[in-house]
């Protein structure tokens, strides 16, 4: 019986010794189609490269009319050839001309040849061109004849990848691989950013493709597959991770992955067929993201993220490679691309070189993105596959106004986003001309716009915007970008360096707000949550660690001696967790008073509302404490019960509609009749029109992103309050015909107010 593994064997054989010599490009690939036929016994091999304009140009053949060669081309999705390119998928045909998609090219001689296989050329997953075998009977390919023509042109890939056929196209065109592509996501953070890319994790690139012995690249990759499981499985075992249920999900879905009998026995075939441990791995990952890619079930499109991860963890245990999270020469216009990554792992890049931060996945309220707003860069999120098109040093363009990214742009919208980046340089000296003018309206009203922070990275934004103060301190930030809990002294020193960067402006610190979706590698949950945003978290967790909360009292009061202080309780569901609060506040100042600490002169003590609980006990919650703070976020998705980090919903409600409206307004209300402060500091409070909203509703302290503050100044400058309150008297309660952000806007536009 023939060894039908000898057949691809000897034909990889003979690429490794073609790639060898010192050849052309065109005379290496004459050589490489000749050998495929002879291998395969085709009177015909040819191959089609794809070009940046869509068309699939011939480049070499054997068997057809060698004078089509850079003269034949096809369009994407036209013929065969075309087809092949548009799915990524094989055509194995007995009679290629009666498929309805047949296409014939009279310069290429083709018509008396009726048996065809077909594969992609691929790398990654994208699909660079077509490579084709013919003969002249009707028969049907077997297995291992296209298993030896897929490898074939993998080998391929890399070749177009490496730029060997540069010298080959044409003036004027380009290869696909430099083609432009731009992709849409949402917006997480404004502004636009034009760079370089840099993989947060680069795929590994393999360069050794051909095998010297099988058995040995067999056990490699057993050992390998083992590392892997177990490192999965350790994962999975280590409680903070077992007890997230996403995060769960999702490795056990790599699990599965790692021991499906089937994804080994493909890579075991690769190897048998000639292909290193590694270069298997690339072409078995490259075929099967090219398959899930065009699959309609969004489900399982969506599981080529995880089989992408999964094989990069792979190929890192097979190479001993681990990943280096910083590039060690960044561009120094760095636009980072990436699925995910946490906020610390931000940090770690330098400052003055980033430009941008593109995320296939993530939520405007994720971490990363908070510490990125903080650090004043545009996001696109949401922007899927981002990564498997991007090359490290490719130029790409973010607009983090409408969540869009632009892969090797071409010269013309480069330059128009230039433009547009020069006119946003423009209008921001424009805020900074406004940022030593009083906040007042219009007719004279004054508003207190203030800051959002929560890292030392944020302080040097204080005096840049202008800010009346800090709004809300987000002090877990402290605790999310630290491998273990910060100890007493840290949590202290930064807790001073803010008031004393404040200079007297009043700073809100809101305490501790983990749980949820702000997990802690190192804090250990004690039960799984289904729902963890309604769960086992701010408040209601600080309460059951009370040793969290005295810790962290007793940094802040220690910090702000000889100064207000002003301390915030998230998540405050009744009356009785501020009462708990309180008490625990009342007896760290009591400590520190016996051992002569320097107290604060004055504290008070506020409460977030962003439970709708609240919203039936506004008056008690009024008399309760000093200050009150509008948690803008979680409060419109526990109204609208819409979980605010669903991207299906995130278009779904608008904040800006009468009941959401109606609910703000009778917490301003509230905090009048009992002249208690009331701030809302969530992201309603950073867009011109919503700002204008809250104003209109009774609001006059809000709280923002710093790049924010320039833009709601120059709305609030050119706002009669005045006429905005009676709009809202006349409109908040009635039955208005058009959506209210629409009559806003119309609002708006007749008085000329900048939006």
């Amino acid at each position: 019986m023939r060894d039908m593994a000898a057949g691809p064997r000897v034909l990889l054989r003979r690429l490794r010794e073609l790639m060898a010599e010192a050849l052309e490009p065109q005379a290496r690939l004459d050589r490489i189609v000749h050998a495929i036929a002879r291998n395969m016994v085709a009177e015909v091999c040819s191959l089609y490269v794809l070009r940046a304009d869509s068309v699939l140009e011939l480049y070499a053949t054997e068997g057809l009319n060698p004078g089509s060669v850079h003269l034949a081309s096809l369009q994407l999705g036209q013929g065969l050839v075309g087809t092949i390119a548009a799915s990524a998928r094989t055509l194995n045909l007995s009679d290629a001309q009666q498929h309805p998609a047949f296409a014939y090219l009279p310069e290429t001689g083709e018509e008396i040849y009726h048996s065809f296989l077909g594969v992609p050329v691929l790398r990654a997953g994208r699909t660079l061109g077509v490579l084709v075998v013919q003969n002249r009977t009707k028969r049907t390919y077997r297995d291992d004849e296209v298993e030896a023509l897929e490898t074939a042109a993998m080998v391929i890939a890399e070749m177009i990848a490496a730029g060997e056929l540069a010298r080959l196209t044409r003036p004027g065109l380009e290869l696909d691989l430099s083609r432009p592509a731009s992709f849409t996501g949402l917006s997480f953070n404004d502004g636009i950013a034009l760079g370089h890319v840099v993989l947060h994790e680069p795929r590994i690139v393999v360069t050794n493709l051909f095998n010297e012995d099988g058995d040995v690249e067999l056990a490699r990759l057993e050992t390998s597959l083992g590392s892997l499981r177990l490192s999965i499985d350790d994962m999975l075992s280590r409680r903070d991770v077992a007890f997230e249920g996403e995060h769960r999900a999702v490795l056990e879905a790599y699990r599965m992955f790692a021991n499906d009998r089937g994804w080994v026995r493909r890579l075991e075939e690769a190897i048998r067929n000639g292909l290193t441990a590694e270069a298997a791995v690339e072409k078995v990952q490259s075929d099967m993201r090219a398959r899930m890619l065009h699959m309609t079930d969004p489900y399982l499109r969506e599981r080529m993220s995880d089989f992408d991860d999964l094989a990069n963890r792979l190929l890192r245990q097979l190479l001993g490679k681990s990943p280096d999270t910083v590039a060690a020469a960044l561009p120094k216009d760095a636009v980072i691309v990436a699925r995910s990554m946490g906020a610390a792992e931000l940090l770690d890049y330098p400052r003055e070189k980033l430009r941008g931060l593109v995320l296939e996945d993530g939520a405007p309220t994720s971490h990363v993105v908070i510490v990125a707003r903080a650090m004043g860069i545009p996001v696109a999120g949401q922007v899927k596959g981002a990564v498997s098109m991007s090359e490290n040093g490719d130029p790409v363009i973010v607009d983090g106004d409408e969540g869009t990214i632009h892969l090797r742009p071409q010269s013309d919208l480069e330059a128009a986003y230039a433009e547009k980046v020069r006119f946003r340089a423009r209008r921001q000296q424009l805020y900074r001309e406004l940022r030593g003018r009083p906040s007042d309206s219009r007719d004279g009203v004054h508003v207190d716009l203030m800051m959002n922070a929560g890292l030392a990275v944020d302080l040097p934004q204080l005096a840049d915007s202008g800010a009346a103060g800090i709004g809300l301190f987000r002090t877990e930030l402290q605790f999310m970008v630290a491998s273990t809990f910060p100890r007493a002294e840290a949590q202290e020193k930064l807790y001073r360096d803010v008031i004393d960067a404040a200079s007297g402006r009043p700073v809100t610190f809101r305490t501790i707000d983990i749980g949820g979706d702000k997990v802690l590698p190192y804090f250990k949950a004690t039960a799984q949550e289904e729902n963890p945003a309604l769960g086992w978290r701010a408040i209601r967790l600080t309460l059951d660690r009370p040793a969290l909360l005295r810790t962290q009292v007793r940094a802040l009061l220690k910090a702000a001696g000889g100064r207000e202080l002003r301390v915030m309780l998230p998540m405050v569901t009744e009356l009785g967790e501020i009462a708990q609060a309180r008490e625990i506040i009342d007896r760290e100042v009591r400590h520190l008073s016996r051992f002569a600490h320097h107290l604060p002169t004055s504290l008070k003590v506020g409460a977030m509302l962003e439970v709708p609980s609240l919203l039936f006990q506004l008056d008690e919650l009024m008399r309760a404490v000093d200050f009150v703070s509008v948690g803008s976020n979680d409060l419109f998705q526990f109204v609208m019960a819409a979980d605010r980090g669903n991207t299906q919903l995130s278009d779904r409600f608008d904040p800006l509609s009468a009941p959401f409206l109606r609910a703000l307004k009778q917490i301003a209300d509230a905090g009048r009749r009992h002249q208690t402060p009331v701030t809302l500091c969530g992201e309603l409070a950073g867009k011109p029109i919503s700002a204008m909203a809250l104003i209109g509703l009774g609001y006059r302290s809000i709280s923002m992103s710093p790049a924010s503050i320039g833009p709601v100044k120059a709305m609030l400058c050119e706002l009669p309050v005045a006429e905005i309150e009676a709009f809202f008297a006349d409109n908040l309660h009635g039955s208005a015909t058009m959506p209210f952000r629409a009559l806003l806007q119309a609002f708006a536009d007749d008085r000329s107010i900048p939006l």
